[in-house]
């Protein structure tokens, strides 16, 4: 009998591959439990179709990630934050910060759980920045943190 898996079974197959099976151990056990449908010439062109759209996403998703990983490789993100004496921060620079500073100098969009800091920053200087934009696509960039003006206070360097 030939079935399509639709869940991964230990020893039969994965998801969405039709496989041939003993007919009792498919009319018996993967149908009623749906871990499979019958094979017939619609369900198996039918998942193909899908197969074909979900390569298609991620060839997509591959492309649009390596455009954005050479348009920010090597760049510069600057945040300002608060600093006391030493160039200690008030708080810290994390990875939500610096998707959000990407967002508003570069207009990329990159979720926070795919920006590599070691540990978040609570200096101001230079760190380097790992992006995992997609499987095998990464982006270096240099997260520069900068203190913050005091309001009202002069900029360094001017004279009034």
């Amino acid at each position: 009998m030939k079935v399509i898996l639709t869940q991964d079974v230990k020893g039969v197959g994965r998801a969405g591959e039709v496989v041939t099976v003993a007919d009792g151990y498919g009319r018996n056990y993967l149908l009623p439990r749906k871990l499979a449908i019958q094979a017939t010439g619609g369900s198996v062109k039918a998942v193909e179709h899908q197969q074909a759209l979900v390569r298609r996403r991620i060839e997509r998703e591959q492309q649009e990630a390596s455009a954005l990983a050479q348009r920010l490789e090597g760049q510069s993100v600057t945040i300002r934050a608060r600093a006391g004496e030493g160039g200690r921060l008030f708080g810290s620079v994390t990875a939500g910060d610096v998707a959000e500073a990407l967002r508003a100098q570069f207009g990329a969009e990159v979720d926070r759980r795919r920006i590599e800091l070691e540990a978040p920053v609570k200096q101001l200087g230079s760190f380097p920045v790992t992006l995992r934009l997609a499987a095998g696509i990464t982006a270096s960039v240099n997260l520069v943190v900068e203190a913050e003006q005091a309001e009202g206070a002069p900029a360094q360097g001017s004279e009034g």
